[in-house]
């Protein structure tokens, strides 16, 4: 499932993906690091693709060639916390 980085909406990028698509509901831009899979907030340049260019504006439609939207599964996700959060619970009871 893709979503909107800025509203979290789901979106259904169509084949004539740009770096000028919009998102329908919010209306900002999609081809953003924001929304990349190459993104990372820990990441040098907040980019863990090595040959990328610097952007400066992570929130705004840019020419970066390594751009690959992100997936996000919003039931995994949950899944994974709960699964976190028992192995946490299972290591303190010993």
């Amino acid at each position: 499932m893709k979503t909107c980085a800025i509203c979290h909406r789901e979106i259904t990028p169509d084949k004539y993906f740009t770096r000028k698509s919009v998102c329908a509901e919010c209306g900002a831009d999609l081809h953003i690091c924001l929304n990349c899979s190459f993104y990372s907030e820990t990441a040098h340049n907040k980019c863990i693709e090595t040959k990328a260019d610097f952007q400066r504006s992570r929130d705004r439609s840019n020419f970066c060639e390594y751009f690959s939207y992100r997936e996000s599964d919003a039931a995994g996700a949950s899944s994974s916390k709960e699964d976190t959060m028992k192995k946490l619970n299972d290591l303190f009871r010993k």
